[in-house]
């Protein structure tokens, strides 16, 4: 009883995914057994076996294709829910991330001092990253999840609704530098606020006196914006159950057991890189990882049950600041971090791009996979603005090392599920990279 009014937000979230879980599981039962079925006692007045073979195959189509679409349908009125949330936490961020940064780089003071800790901060990007990458090479090989299941082979050419996207150095740029900081929170591009707002909080801090009001009004903003956020919490609960009852009614909990050993070894690798990795890494920099833990549990559990690392933002600010994080290396760190350091969606894309290559009997050589690791370690950098983003860049992968690119549809049948763990995930390597940025600016909490 203690615990659940102490945690009321936590426990509310846990009681709604049970709920829709056992709901939507009812609703995809209740599709697949009573709709749709096909009289098929009218198939004993053909003779000949061919044809009836035919006929019971474009049945079976025909029933799968209402299923689809009946399931779809359905899920769609309780999706609305999670996204009326995930639309509430959009409008929060653009505004906090601006405010939050323009106020930690103002209290840094100048570039000299930004430049120092953004080089901390890219150089422990960059190492868990090759980490990340490397560590999903590990597992897929060591496991082979590809060549234990035996997946049916999409048809060839068969659409999968994501586009191979290769990032250049031209179209990293245009991502990177704002041609407009309106347009770009509109569209909530994190990393081009992140870039205004290091010059514009470097400038009001240099002007003195005449910056002074300007800083207090985005402090007051950024005040203002947390409250707001505690208001939109207030929803997640809902969204949450919107989210997981839309995702079992149209996936069902039986795909899970087909897809077993792509879960399971996907998600012990993601435990491994939580509770091993990360606790190392904690660990030599002398940081309390539990305690660090304990303390972002409300956004790791709403970017787990909703699949969006984005609609936990708001509340990892506020909860590694009050872990006693200073607000000038949580605002710089945190917002970059969505861009250059999604260790959860940056070990998948390695993991699945191999799998895809074993689930079609495509051997990679280790020149081949050190080659993909190093163009993802690139490639992957500014790709969080981009819907689907993990998907968006192993497309790419299977286009560049001629593997099947119909082979994506292997993943999409789990990609929702398998996301809630990468969303999780990249959380925690979030919260433990401003953790560890502090502990080498010499902050002690």
């Amino acid at each position: 009883m203690n615990y659940f009014k102490k945690n009321k937000l936590i426990s509310f979230i846990i009681l709604t995914m049970i709920v829709g879980l056992i709901l939507g599981y009812l609703i995809n039962k209740s599709i697949t057994n009573n709709q749709f079925k096909y009289d098929r006692s009218k198939l004993s007045s053909i003779t000949n076996p061919k044809v009836k073979e035919q006929v019971e195959n474009a049945i079976v189509k025909y029933e799968e294709k209402c299923f689809v679409e009946e399931k779809k349908n359905i899920a769609s009125n309780y999706s609305i829910l999670s996204d009326i949330f995930l639309h509430l936490i959009k409008m929060i961020i653009a505004p906090l991330v601006l405010a939050v940064l323009v106020i930690g780089v103002s209290k840094v003071g100048d570039f000299k001092s930004v430049g120092r800790i953004g080089l901390k901060t890219l150089v422990y990007f960059t190492s868990a990253t090759l980490i990340a990458l490397a560590l999903g090479l590990v597992i897929v090989n060591v496991f082979e999840p590809g060549k234990v299941m035996d997946l049916k082979k999409p048809e060839v050419n068969a659409s999968t609704g994501v586009k191979a996207s290769a990032q250049t150095s031209s179209n990293f740029i245009d991502h990177v530098i704002p041609e407009s900081i309106i347009r770009a929170m509109a569209a909530n591009d994190i990393l081009p606020i992140v870039v205004f707002a290091l010059f514009f909080g470097v400038a009001a801090a240099s002007i003195g006196e005449h910056g002074k009001p300007i800083i207090r009004a985005f402090d007051s903003l950024s005040h203002v914006m947390f409250k707001v956020t505690n208001f939109v919490m207030n929803f997640a609960p809902i969204g949450v159950f919107g989210a997981i009852t839309a995702v079992v009614i149209q996936q069902g909990l039986d795909v899970l057991v087909g897809y077993r050993n792509l879960v399971l070894c996907f998600f012990g690798g993601l435990v491994f890189f939580v509770f091993v990795v990360l606790y190392v890494i904690s660990l030599a920099f002398k940081i309390n990882y539990f305690k660090l833990l304990k303390d972002i549990k409300e956004p790791i559990l709403l970017a787990f049950s909703t699949a969006s690392s984005e609609s936990a933002m708001p509340k990892t600010i506020e909860a590694l600041e009050k872990h006693g994080i200073s607000n000038r290396i949580v605002s710089f760190v945190l917002p970059l971090g969505y861009s250059f350091n999604l260790d959860g969606s940056i070990m998948y894309m390695t993991f699945a791009t191999v799998f895809i290559a074993q689930s079609y009997g495509i051997d990679l050589s280790m020149a081949d996979q050190i080659k993909m690791m190093l163009i993802l370690l690139i490639t992957s950098k500014g790709m969080a603005g981009v819907p689907r983003a993990s998907l968006v860049v192993i497309a790419g992968m299977l286009s560049m090392f001629k593997i099947p690119g119909e082979g994506l549809l292997l993943l999409l049948a789990v990609d929702q599920f398998l996301d809630m763990g990468r969303s999780a995930t990249n959380v925690v390597g979030n919260a433990v990279a401003s953790a560890v940025v502090a502990k080498l600016e010499g902050e002690k909490f």
